[in-house]
Order: structure tokens, then C-alpha cells, then sequence
């Protein structure tokens, strides 16, 4: 019921009052947000896209939104590492999940793209946790459609900038290349970090330059450190309209097991959400949080994890939305 939400000076209205209704219990909506309907408007949206018929390896993602959301229980409204109660700040709501057609890549691209136009039609900014990563090519495309090229900042093991997989043009290794294509990306200032692992030839590195990348690899965040790598991200991706992908799997297994294209190496999640905090400053347009395939998981770690990502993605988005 309404009277179980917290709710804000400022008017909006945040998650189930933790003291009044055991975070075990209710529906398990993200950080036990209110659902869109129940509130009317939001500032920021999370959304679910349960698919993962785009993937490679191992499937299981459909479910990775509802795994997500039953780790996201223990968030807390008020964030002490970057000073801020994104709840309170903004109306974040959580809007359900998206209807994918689970059989036609070409058809499920479109259901996404169109959930996305008609969400953020009133200036709404998405937070979407999926499901596979093929979901970053309609996001795009939908973005682009307001701001133009977009900047992107892409955490994750691999590029995702190969061409085909069997000779299907998009799946979850394949958006950048299309984006890129689309001319939906900013060549200048879009970025990977994390990239780590072995790849198919190094043709794979020039491609992938080509396309409008660069790279801060894990070999040198562990070299250089997580405070040069935030430098070196600050100084590549500018002012522009920023959107931010980030696969779980771009944490090292032992942070997140539960994904579908494991590389050992990877970031702490420490690192991660430092790194997303530094973004603050920046005009986060959009975010997703993909590739939680919850039958590998163990314990919520990957969840967790993935829970905590999103929290953080919205607290810089509201920071951004206050200071403006």
C-alpha cells in the first residue's frame, strides 16, 4: 500500500519503509521501490529486459531481472560514498519488464527500442538490468534519437565490436559494431575498460579502434591504479551526452560468477563502483546493467553485485538531474 513507502519533502516517494515492512516480504521490486503506476512519473526508471536468446555461451539471463531485483532487498535510500539520497533526490521508480519476443532477435531488438521510446518520452532516464547485452544496440538507438551520438562508456571483458556469430548481425558480441555502424556512438570519446582475456586475432584491436574505442584494459588499472584509470576515463569521454554499459562480467569471477562469458583478471567490485561514482559530474543519459545469468550464481554474489551497480548508476544519474 502507499502508506508502506517513504516518502520525501521534496515529494517523491522512495522505497517500502524498511521498519514497518520486513525487506523479506512484498514484491521484489528493485531497492523495494514503488512500481511506476503507483507514483505516476519518474525521473529515473529501472527497467527489466528479461532476454537472452543474443547470447553465445551459456544462456540464462531471461531471468537475470528478477534475480537482480531479490538482491537489491538490503539497498539502503541514502548512499554515504558519494553523499547523496538518490531517492529523495529524484522519482526513481521501478517500471516492470519489458515483453521480449524470446524466438526473433530482429523482433525482441525492436520490442526494446519501442519500450524505450515510450519511457523516456517524458524526459524519463532508464536503468536497464537485463538479460544479455544485445539490449545496448535499441538503447542506443533510442537515445540517439533525442541526443544524437551518444558517448559510450562500455565496462566489460570483451569488446563486443565483432561482426557476426554464425552469420547473425546482432547478438550480444555484436552491438558496438552495429552502433558504430548506425553512427549512434561519439568515435571520439567513447571508451572500454576492463577489457581483458584472450581474443580471436589482433586484428580484433584494430577493428575495434576503427570503430571509435579506446581501452583501459585491467592489466593497467592493476598497473597504474583505479585513481588513473578514472582520470584517463575523465579526460576520454568530455561532456556530451554519456551512456553507460556495463556487463557483470566485467568483474573478476570471484566477484561474479553468475555470467554467462567468465575471463579471469577482472575488476574488483570495489573498483567498479568507484569508478562509477567518479561519472557523477557527467551527463548520464541512460545506464544498463547486463549479462546476470542467476544458475551460476552462488550466495547472491553476482546479484549483489549487479544490485549495488544499478544503486550506483542511479545515485550519479540523481546527482546529475540535482546539480543541473
Amino acid at each position: 500500500m502507499r502508506e508502506e513507502y517513504v516518502e520525501y519533502e521534496t515529494g517523491n516517494v522512495g522505497p517500502a519503509d524498511a521498519s514497518k515492512a520486513p525487506r523479506y516480504a512484498g514484491l521484489a521490486t528493485f531497492a523495494r521501490l514503488p512500481q511506476q503506476e503507483q507514483v505516476g512519473r519518474a525521473d529515473i526508471a529501472v527497467i527489466g529486459a528479461p532476454f537472452d536468446s543474443g547470447v553465445s555461451y551459456r544462456p540464462g539471463t531471461r531471468f537475470g531481472p528478477a534475480h537482480i531485483r531479490q538482491s537489491s532487498r538490503l539497498l539502503r535510500p541514502y548512499n554515504p560514498a558519494a553523499d547523496v539520497s538518490p531517492f529523495a533526490e529524484a522519482q526513481v521508480v521501478d517500471a516492470g519488464d519489458i515483453s521480449i519476443n524470446p524466438f526473433d532477435i530482429s523482433d525482441a531488438v525492436k520490442n526494446v527500442e519501442d519500450a524505450a521510446d515510450e519511457l523516456r518520452k517524458d524526459g524519463t532516464r532508464l536503468v536497464m538490468i537485463g538479460g544479455d547485452h544485445t539490449v545496448a544496440l535499441p538503447n542506443l538507438r533510442s537515445l540517439a534519437k533525442d541526443h544524437g551520438e551518444i558517448t559510450v562508456i562500455h565496462f566489460d571483458a570483451h569488446l563486443d565490436t565483432w561482426d557476426t556469430y554464425f552469420d547473425a548481425p546482432i547478438t550480444h558480441g555484436t552491438p558496438f559494431r552495429r552502433a558504430s555502424e548506425e553512427g549512434l556512438i561519439n568515435k571520439e570519446h567513447s571508451l572500454h575498460v576492463g577489457i581483458r582475456g584472450p581474443l580471436y586475432d589482433r586484428s580484433d584491436l584494430r577493428d575495434d579502434e576503427r570503430l571509435g574505442f579506446a581501452i583501459i584494459s585491467t592489466v593497467e588499472i592493476e598497473n597504474e591504479g583505479v585513481e588513473r584509470a578514472i582520470e584517463r576515463m575523465l579526460q576520454r569521454v568530455g561532456d556530451g551526452p554519456i551512456y553507460l554499459s556495463i556487463d557483470i562480467d566485467v568483474l573478476d569471477p570471484a566477484h561474479a560468477p553468475g555470467t554467462g562469458t567468465p575471463e579471469a583478471g577482472g575488476m574488483t567490485s570495489r573498483e567498479l563502483l568507484r569508478m562509477i561514482r567518479a561519472l557523477s559530474t557527467k551527463n548520464l543519459v541512460g545506464a544498463e546493467v547486463v549479462e546476470v545469468s542467476p544458475a551460476y550464481d552462488h550466495a547472491e554474489i553476482t546479484g549483489i553485485a549487479a544490485a549495488h551497480v544499478a544503486y550506483e548508476c542511479i545515485s550519479a544519474m540523481a546527482i546529475g538531474l540535482r546539480d543541473k
